[in-house]
């Protein structure tokens, strides 16, 4: 365009000087420092606290990803998509509670759904579908919401100690809001469970193991065993490599039902967590050590294949389900692309562990 009237005339700009590409180690550092950051470590860290260019970290951009959504999709008339608060000495946390248009003052079972990464209750919502399946299923359905402040990246803490512990720090936030949605709607108190994916899987197992009392069973997507880390680089380590047997870490007995779902293509989160995950969590159950295992292969139409292994006591009384979904990433399976961290073309988890969940209850 022609200059403005009065201006002045410039001088050609100089060419620009290419930047020189990072080499090896400064590019290990970036994709470090970003690696962190997706897990709510402050930038820095990681240079004074681990020698990050040691490990060849995973791609944290897996297939199936998109944007979160922000708004729910349109509801059935008389359904509610309602927010709640809920504090106590550990904190503060909101959380969404979905009402499905059957409920008429009857006792239903209630679903607590914790989220990934950098996701809130509309996204996860949105992509797991779990409400359309509360309309058909009739159950409540509440989703916690981790603050930034907790965590930049909307992480749920499950590699800091005092969130590995009863009544401390997010298991007794998490615990508590199911108890407040038990408090006020009527809910069967003898089908209360835990979902999650990612960090939010992984918190799953460590509220699941530590209220027995109030969740029936637990159901993780990509996520990892109890207490596998206890800090960044163990963190690190076991998304990395996979959490192993530890005797330090097992879990507390008297453990609940679990369903497991893992892609043998998930390059954040090691698959051989999902191995562990489901072996920690058959054996800290009653009758689990003689628990008796028989797997299935299965397909979906033009979509994944996968190994289902159910676990069950000589009576037939189910103990755990392991779903391998082969050339999966990490995304929830049979997931809405109306979320983030989906992925279409697996077995529908939310529909398989609302079917678990009440054969356990």
């Amino acid at each position: 365009p022609a200059p403005a009237a009065g201006a002045q005339p410039q001088a050609a700009a100089a060419p620009e000087t290419p930047a020189a590409p990072p080499t090896p180690a400064q590019a290990a550092q970036d994709f470090a420092q970003d690696f962190m950051a997706r897990l709510g470590v402050p930038v820095g860290l990681g240079q004074h606290g681990f020698d990050m260019p040691s490990f060849e970290l995973p791609n944290f951009h897996p297939p199936g990803f998109n944007a979160p959504a922000t708004a729910p999709a349109d509801m059935p008339a008389g359904a509610q998509f309602i927010d709640g608060v809920y504090r106590n000495h550990a904190g503060t946390r909101s959380y969404k509670l979905y009402i499905p248009s059957s409920y008429h003052g009857q006792a239903m079972p209630l679903i607590v759904m914790l989220h990934g990464c950098t996701q809130n209750p509309d996204d996860f919502a949105a992509g797991t579908q779990m409400n359309a399946l509360a309309e058909e299923k009739e159950c409540f359905v509440v989703y916690p919401a981790q603050t930034q402040g907790a965590n930049s990246s909307r992480c749920w803490n499950w590699f800091n100690a005092i969130d590995q512990q009863r009544d401390q720090g997010e298991p007794s936030l998490i615990a508590g809001i199911a108890q407040q949605v038990i408090d006020e709607y009527p809910v069967n108190e003898r089908a209360v469970f835990v979902a999650g994916l990612s960090a939010g899987g992984a918190m799953a197992v460590i509220v699941g193991t530590l209220y027995p009392d109030v969740f029936s069973a637990v159901g993780v997507h990509s996520g990892l065993p109890f207490a596998s880390a206890q800090d960044l680089p163990s963190a690190l380590a076991a998304m990395k490599g996979g959490a192993m047997p530890n005797a330090q870490r097992q879990a507390p007995a008297g453990g609940v039902p679990i369903i497991v779902f893992h892609g043998d293509r998930d390059t954040t989160v090691n698959p051989r967590n999902g191995d562990e995950l489901i072996a920690q969590g058959v054996r800290s159950q009653a009758g689990g050590k003689a628990a008796r295992a028989d797997s299935i292969d299965g397909s979906v139409p033009n979509g994944h294949r996968y190994t289902r292994t159910t676990h069950r006591q000589a009576d037939g009384s189910p103990l755990g389900e392991h779903w391998v979904i082969h050339g999966a990433g990490h995304a929830w399976s049979g997931g809405s692309g109306s979320g983030s961290y989906t992925d279409g073309k697996g077995p529908d988890a939310s529909r398989e562990m609302l079917r678990f969940f009440k054969t356990v209850s």
